[in-house]
Parts: C-alpha cells; structure tokens; sequence
C-alpha cells in the first residue's frame, strides 16, 4: 500500500461525496484518496489539514463537506484544484481560490435530465394527489387537477430549467420564465421578476442555483402572488424558498433538519435532496470528478472547468 500510495497523485477528500464509494472502486488505481474523515476523529480539521494539508495538489468536495472556505485553503498551500461533485459552487470561497490561482471543475450538466425528470413527476404528484391518494380516500376526498393547459413558470431557465419546460411544452403546458437575463432564442414569455412571474401562473418550478441573489428569492411576495391554489415544486437548494407556506419542496435548507412545523402541514410534501441520485447519475458523476483528475496531473485541459 505504501508503494501504490507513492506511485499514484494523492486527493484530499474531507468527507464522501455521495458517488465516492463507485468514485474510488473506478479509480483507486490511478489515485490515493486520502478519507479526512477517518484520519481527524482524534483532532480538529484545522489541526489535522495543518499537519497534513502540505502534501495536497488536488481537493475533492461536495456541497455536504466543510465549506471551503479560506481558513481552510490557508492550510493547503500547494493546492492547484478543487473538484466539486455538484453544479453549484457556494460551498467554495470563489474569491479566495481566483486569488491563489486554484482551478475549480464542477459537474455542470450532468444531473439535468435526472432533475428535470424529478420535477415533471413531482408536479404531475402534487396535480393528481398519487402520493396522498390513500389519505385522501380515507378522508373522503377526490378531487384532483389535471396537467394540461396548466400555466408553469420556471424560476432559472438553466440546463435543468429548459430540460423541464421541454418536458412539460410537450404535455400541453403553457410556459413562461424568469432568469438572470432574458434568452434570446427562448420563445416562452420572459417576467424580469419572479413576483410577475407567479402572478402570471399556475406553478412555479425553481431550477435556479443557490446564491447571495437567489437566497429566499420565494418570499411571502412570491407566494401571495401565486395565490392559495398554487403550486410550487422546488429542485433547487432549499435555501431559495422561504420555507413556510408552499406546497412541494424537494430538499430542505437546512437539511437534514428539517423544521419540525413542516410536518405537521398538509400542503407540504418533502423530499430529499437527491434528485439526481441513480445509478447513471453516478457513474456518469465519478468518470467526470476522474477525468477532471486526471487532466489536472498531466498539466491538460480540465473538463468541467468553471469560468
């Protein structure tokens, strides 16, 4: 083992991404992929990274590791690249790494048919009550809506976002979106904000990534927009949703704690955030994060690279 360790690159791993166990079957050949969560239950991060951190080039995370934050980065003075196992980025301190120098490949397209999938399904769900018909026939409830001609904004008109609204076009869904700038070649109605956007709508579906901007971006304005019949599903981080009052949410901001409000609350139906958790999803996720790897050490081109 001390061998292989000193003919391989060495990657820090702070804690697993949810593909490392198929991450590291794939390539524990070509990398050593040293686990911080098994070598600092004695001592503190910053002890263990401080002792250790030197030996590093090459950093793999996730949106559910330690904030990279610049305390950390700090302690790794030879560190070249961060490879992320998610699409959004604010569980790195950008700054910080632009700085340094530090390149960062993030897996930016990978999960959008997944997601995209998700939501369809979870809208058609919340629409015709499939995960609550037992309830509701106990309870002597039947109705539910159809999907149909139904007005759908999409809050991000991203890879996931155009994923969904395609998927719905084509299930006779009417569709319109809000996004950081309106898209040329998008013939859906453009809203310059979200609360126009509910205003104008049915459902919202929230395919935006969590930033300073898009934090709490559904707001009680939002929501009084949409009115009490709305319906909103949530495939982006939990953090964008000012929790109380909407219907679907897939992910909690704090997860996995979720308020304990939230359960008691009919209009809510949770999810975790794993939306792109399959078994393709994976695969496809693990030969990234090893390409990226492995274009890093051979001073190549990275794949994912972010901008």
């Amino acid at each position: 083992m001390a061998k292989q360790v000193q003919d391989v690159p060495q990657v820090l791993v702070l804690s697993p991404p949810a593909c490392f166990t198929l991450l590291e079957s794939i390539s524990c050949h070509k990398f050593h992929y040293l686990k911080a969560w098994e070598c600092n239950s004695d001592i503190p991060l910053d002890q263990f990274l401080t002792t250790h951190g030197g030996s590093f080039r090459a950093l793999v995370t996730s949106t559910n590791d330690p904030k990279i934050t610049a305390g950390i980065l700090r302690r790794l003075p030879f560190l070249g690249l961060i490879v992320t196992s998610s699409v959004g980025l604010d569980h790195i301190d950008l700054p910080e790494c632009r700085r340094r120098g530090i390149a960062i490949a993030n897996a930016p397209n990978l999960f959008s048919d997944d997601v995209a999938d998700l939501a369809v399904v979870l809208l058609v769900d919340v629409l015709r009550k499939i995960s609550g018909a037992d309830r509701y026939v106990r309870r002597g409830i039947w109705a539910d809506t159809g999907l149909g001609g139904k007005r759908v904004g999409i809050v991000g008109l991203g890879n996931i976002g155009k994923e969904v609204a395609k998927r719905l076009e084509a299930m006779g869904c009417n569709m319109s979106y809000n996004s950081r700038q309106q898209k040329p070649f998008v013939s859906y109605p453009f809203y310059p904000n979200v609360a126009q956007l509910a205003e104008n709508n049915d459902v919202l579906i929230v395919c935006c990534t969590l930033s300073d901007q898009t934090r709490h971006l559904i707001d009680k304005e939002v929501l009084s927009k949409l009115g009490r019949d709305g319906v909103i599903i949530n495939v982006a981080r939990g953090a964008v949703i000012d929790e109380f009052g909407f219907w679907w949410k897939e992910g909690s901001k704090d997860e996995p704690h979720v308020p304990q409000e939230l359960f008691a609350l009919d209009n809510v139906v949770l999810s975790p955030h794993a939306a792109p958790f399959t078994a393709e999803s994976f695969m496809a996720l693990s030969e990234l994060i090893v390409a990226n790897l492995e274009a890093f050490f051979m001073n190549k081109p990275l794949v994912s690279p972010v901008n």
